[in-house]
């Protein structure tokens, strides 16, 4: 459960669900994130330290720059599950208001 936890954790910040949003269409450098984002690099880093050490990213230093890919791509799984909660909740409330 402890693992588990860490995992949802390490997703449960808008930065970091973005990024790992982001890296589901390819690997990408530490530099077009921070563009992506709008924040300092500092910031963007922390967020990815934070997923590479809950297992979700993997890293790969090439001359100066760093570039991220996702470890396993069927964290993208849990993404559908929580849009699926998401609209249930929608259409639940939608109902009772009715």
């Amino acid at each position: 459960m402890e693992a588990r936890a860490k995992v949802m954790k390490a997703l449960s910040h808008p930065s970091r669900l973005f990024i790992v949003d982001e890296l589901s269409r390819g690997e990408r450098c530490v530099c077009e994130l921070t563009e992506m984002i709008g924040a300092d690099v500092s910031t963007v880093s922390k967020h990815l330290a934070v997923l590479k050490d809950a297992g979700v990213v993997l890293d790969d230093r090439r001359g100066v720059q760093v570039y991220y890919r996702l470890r396993v791509p069927c964290i993208l799984n849990f993404f559908g599950c929580v849009e699926a909660v998401i609209e249930e909740t929608s259409r639940c409330i939608a109902s009772e208001s009715e």
